[in-house]
């Protein structure tokens, strides 16, 4: 379990890591493989580039831009909270009370206390946040129509 309680994050043992990688009978890659995460790593990485040059066009810093995903998106019947926030993006409770300050104060979220957990604050898109997600969104489906041959390919080897 990582430190937001979330069990689905598995969490690295870097002193198991570097024991296996030591190990003499650790099974060999080939050079394909390599390459193949290697290309893939680099897509994803263009992927984030372009992911946060759109964001910064639409005039919000990338990680807003990730926050107005990660609200829009969460399927829950429960409104979705500052805890919830900083579970998907992997930040601290205090970081995500700070980034929702900063959204609410540019005019992009709403925080209202719950009515059956006052100690709760829900957060919901404005229009204008719904207006750029939707922007940016669209922007990010066309980009990832034309990633995904070469994220589809290099994946193939990588996982054999």
């Amino acid at each position: 379990m990582d430190w937001t309680g979330n069990a689905e994050c598995p969490s690295i043992d870097v002193e198991e890591t570097r024991v296996k990688a030591q190990e003499p009978e650790a099974e060999a890659l080939s050079a394909e493989q390599y390459a193949a995460l290697a290309e893939f790593r680099y897509r994803l990485r263009r992927f984030l580039a372009f992911s946060e040059t759109a964001a910064a066009r639409a005039g919000i810093p990338p990680q807003q831009h990730q926050a107005l995903l990660a609200l829009a998106g969460h399927a829950d019947r429960t409104p979705p909270t500052v805890g919830l926030l900083a579970e998907q993006l992997l930040i601290a409770p205090h970081s995500a009370a700070e980034l929702v300050a900063r959204m609410v104060e540019g005019g992009l979220l709403t925080k209202v206390r719950s009515a059956q957990d006052r100690r709760r604050s829900e957060l919901a898109l404005t229009p204008r946040a719904e207006a750029v997600l939707r922007t940016l969104t669209a922007a990010h489906l066309e980009e990832l129509r034309g990633l995904a041959p070469a994220l589809l390919g290099a994946l193939g080897p990588a996982a054999s």
